[in-house]
């Protein structure tokens, strides 16, 4: 098996088609997988992403980026290799991109998740002989709570405080977890408040028809006491400043692949957690590499060692790889 992929200081690097795929260092092309800030930066002198994922990135990345679109499942020759981007479920637009050099196929998930969540696309399985997987969660601990089940807790834990006269605070983050709440919670309890960096991103997702139950930016003009009873949705940086404590009298949660680790909710002391992440669980993981049929498999950014042994028993042949991308997901410490 040739190397249609290699892992340089600046990323992952196409030879083929003198490209890389969520660079970490500037470089003249660049192949994005999705609007995070740890895979789409700046400094690209070019960029390719799918129609989705390209407002987002325009709004972090300044109106002087220079993006180019290409849709899902189609192909494109860059060089003497053959490029398609496919659903990678992680957050609207994401993708996972496939290369295909002389016959071999080697696939960069880049971030990714396998429970369709109503939102983003739904992930899509693509069979490859090398395989590029994050393992943010790749310990079998990490086990997300079902959908409707997620739905039924975050809604009653917001109908007590609501009740009771509290306002909920949610940490979440910007892009794609605080959407996918939004579209979860029951918005007849009651209004829903934003965080301005939360907010800035309903705003682009709203402008591209992504549909989203109405919000309330916090800003500060709003007299937060005609509305005692919200639901505030704020990044978990806020929730941890001075500008939560306006919030009062208040229950606080987070809802993060992290709640599944004992101690995390306490050391962060959240009255309420929730197991939910953007990333795939352990189950995820498994299943969406056995569905590429792969060979080979490189890890990164997360449990890399025990994940890395555990596929080595399962009979694959696995990688470590380092890189400067952090799962976008809250620390979990």
């Amino acid at each position: 098996m040739s190397d249609v992929l290699t892992f340089t200081d600046r990323g992952i690097y196409c030879a083929a088609g003198d490209f890389y795929i969520d660079p970490w260092k500037s470089v003249d092309r660049a192949l994005i997988t999705h609007g995070h800030a740890d895979h789409a930066r700046p400094g690209m002198k070019a960029y390719l992403a799918t129609p989705t994922a390209k407002p987002v990135m325009q709004y972090r990345l300044g109106s002087d980026a220079r993006i180019e679109t290409q849709l899902y499942g189609i192909e494109q020759k860059i060089g003497s290799a053959s490029v398609s981007f496919h659903p990678a479920g992680h957050v609207p637009g994401s993708a996972q991109i496939k290369v295909v050099v002389d016959g071999e196929a080697w696939v960069v998930s880049g971030d990714y998740k396998t429970v369709d969540d109503g939102l983003s696309e739904p992930f899509e399985p693509v069979k490859c002989h090398a395989f590029i997987s994050e393992c943010t969660f790749g310990l079998p601990v990490f086990n997300w709570t079902p959908q409707d089940v997620l739905a039924d807790q975050i809604n009653t834990w917001w109908q007590a405080n609501h009740s009771e006269g509290r306002f909920s605070l949610l940490g979440a983050y910007a892009l794609g977890k605080a959407q996918r709440l939004l579209s979860t919670v029951d918005a007849s309890i009651g209004p829903i408040l934003t965080h301005g960096a939360i907010e800035n991103t309903n705003e682009v997702l709203r402008a591209q028809g992504i549909a989203l139950p109405d919000t309330i930016r916090v800003t500060p003009e709003l007299n937060i006491k005609d509305y005692p009873r919200a639901l505030v949705l704020a990044t978990p940086g806020a929730l941890a400043q001075s500008w939560a404590q306006k919030f009062n009298p208040s229950s606080s949660a987070f809802a993060s692949g992290w709640m599944a680790l004992r101690g995390v909710r306490r050391r962060r002391s959240a009255d309420q957690g929730f197991i939910v992440s953007d990333h795939a669980d352990w189950r995820g993981l498994n299943e969406a590499i056995a569905a590429t049929e792969a060979e080979k498999i490189f890890v990164t950014h997360g449990y890399t060692s025990q994940f890395r042994r555990w596929l080595e028993d399962q009979g694959y042949d696995a990688h470590i790889v380092a890189t400067d991308y952090t799962g976008d997901e809250d620390s979990g410490e």
